[in-house]
């Protein structure tokens, strides 16, 4: 938790927090500032009105007969204002106060603004005047701003504190938030530095709220769980060529070795030289097809993916090997197809010869009298390929072993072939996204295929 701490200013989520927090304060003080210019201009039009006003309620008492009840009302409303926050002055053209609690000189008419440098007005107070004529005389009601600067001072104060707690909150959320980015981040890169040294085994913690971190850990653990499987393939490969390509490899020294002898005493190495061809053969065989694994797991085939039709390439496979079958005891019936199969994305020769594969396979490893059959079925979005037999079957434990590279069950050695048909037909399923499944006929084996139905 510390180290996070000590990393977060140098992240990019506290970086990203922080210019967000910066942005919003300053979107919140231009906000402000515009709130403030309003609000002062409202409340200098209402005193302007509230001043006017007055103005025009003691102006109304106003006769040229009788001017006393003029005097009698201006001297009213100045009593009532003992600190002199409303100021009242009437003044004869001379400049002399007739009536009022302070003397106008020198103002204009209409609306101005005084401070206390006249004589008897408290210090530092401001005031908006209103002045007009009434007769000859001159009426001026002037208004204190102490109200109005206070109402703007209280509102400051608010927004200041405003200001600073909302600065608070968005940067300490942000750095919290930024730190639990950042702890999901130092996940990501732990996991990758436990897999640069060497521990495949090792996934991002996922939180599961679906986030985007959350997806981009899927994919990277799915990524990992693929290059696990691949150099776990890799280690297996290793393992099975050293174990099982040994022992041909051995043989093919002790044939020509004997014929090296047979050479040194003059004798005929013909049948030595034709046992060592077919066993060279057979080695390079396996090597082709463990490198043809290879390539079709590296996903090199996939741009030369179209739309095939999988009952097409079952009727193929059918016409090649009913004959065969047939000449070695066993039957192929014709593919059971459904009217509305669908058609699915992928390489036509690849799915040929993955269903070749098949019944190669079976045909190989099935005693006299076994049926095959091929069959194309629909499941949903799905599109079902199935070679089954009632042959010997696999046993369960055995099913899952027969993908792997140079596997091959115990009653099978002594036939011919490398142990790499079914880890072909593993490759080829997967490169098209397809499941494979093994199921007991009883007797008998089906290997199901489900490939993925292509879209319109």
């Amino acid at each position: 938790m510390t180290g996070t701490w000590a990393r977060l200013p140098r992240s990019t989520p506290f970086r990203l927090a922080l210019t967000f927090a910066f942005l919003f304060m300053l979107a919140f003080i231009l906000a402000g500032a515009i709130v403030y210019q309003m609000m002062s201009a409202d409340l200098a039009e209402q005193l302007d009105d509230t001043v006017k006003e007055t103005y025009a309620v003691i102006a109304s008492t106003y006769t040229d007969t009788d001017p006393k009840e003029l005097v009698e009302t201006i001297e009213s409303h100045s009593l009532r204002s003992p600190k002199k926050e409303q100021l009242f002055s009437l003044t004869d053209p001379a400049g002399n106060r007739l009536a009022g609690n302070f003397t106008a000189a020198g103002l204009p008419e209409g609306f101005s603004m005084f401070g206390a440098e006249m004589p008897g007005l408290p210090a530092g107070t401001e005031y908006r005047a209103y002045s007009g004529s009434l007769g000859a005389n001159t009426l001026t009601i002037a208004f204190s701003l102490s109200e109005t600067k206070e109402l703007e001072a209280i509102m400051l104060m608010s927004f200041g504190w405003a200001t600073l707690i909302i600065t608070g909150l968005a940067v300490t959320g942000g750095a919290l938030l930024a730190s639990r980015v950042q702890r999901r981040l130092d996940g990501i890169a732990a996991t990758m530095v436990d897999v640069s040294h060497g521990r495949l085994d090792t996934r991002i913690p996922l939180t599961g709220k679906g986030d985007d971190i959350d997806i981009v850990s899927s994919q990277v653990n799915a990524a990992l769980d693929r290059l696990s499987a691949l150099v776990e393939g890799m280690k297996q490969v290793s393992a099975d060529i050293a174990h099982d390509l040994k022992t041909p490899l051995n043989r093919l020294q002790m044939i020509l070795e004997g014929a090296a002898d047979k050479a040194a005493r003059h004798q005929d190495v013909s049948d030595d030289l034709a046992d060592a061809r077919m066993e060279g053969h057979q080695i390079n065989e396996t090597f082709d097809a463990l490198l043809r694994i290879a390539q079709i797991e590296a996903g090199a085939r996939k741009a030369r993916f179209t739309d095939v039709d999988l009952g097409d390439i079952l009727r193929t496979i059918a016409e090649i090997y009913t004959d065969v079958a047939e000449d070695d005891g066993k039957s192929l019936s014709p593919p059971r197809l459904e009217e509305t199969t669908g058609r699915i994305h992928g390489d036509r020769e690849l799915l040929t010869q993955m269903v070749a594969n098949l019944v190669e396979n079976t045909l190989r490893h099935c005693p006299p009298g076994t049926s095959i059959k091929l069959s194309v079925t629909r499941q949903g979005d799905r599109v079902l390929a199935c070679v089954a037999d009632n042959g010997p079957g696999i046993p369960a434990g055995e099913r899952e072993k027969v993908f792997q590279r140079l596997y091959r069950l115990d009653h099978s050695r002594s036939t011919p072939g490398s142990g790499l048909g079914l880890s072909l037909v593993r490759a080829i399923a997967d490169l098209h996204g397809a499941t494979i499944t093994l199921e007991d006929c009883k007797p008998g084996l089906a290997v199901a295929v489900s490939f993925p139905l292509a879209m319109d």
